[in-house]
């Protein structure tokens, strides 16, 4: 009696198996809101922004430190 399983077919079975680790892998490390992009940090224009935004700053001063910032 012949065997109806031949062992070529444990290469393409673990292939899989490595295929579905690195999948789930990649999607429990990257984060959640942008897949495959790490999230970037705010400069200093985009805080003084926020600042501006949310009244912290007047005009002027936000003017005044914005002219600061793009000279360096």
């Amino acid at each position: 009696m012949q065997h109806m399983y031949n062992w070529d077919f444990w290469g393409m079975h673990l292939l899989w198996w490595i295929i579905w680790i690195i999948l789930l892998i990649w999607i429990f490390v990257t984060p959640w809101d942008i897949p495959g992009q790490r999230t970037k940090k705010d400069t200093p224009l985009d805080i003084l922004k926020k600042r501006f935004a949310s009244g912290e700053l007047t005009k002027e001063e936000y003017e005044e430190k914005k002219k600061i910032l793009e000279q360096n």
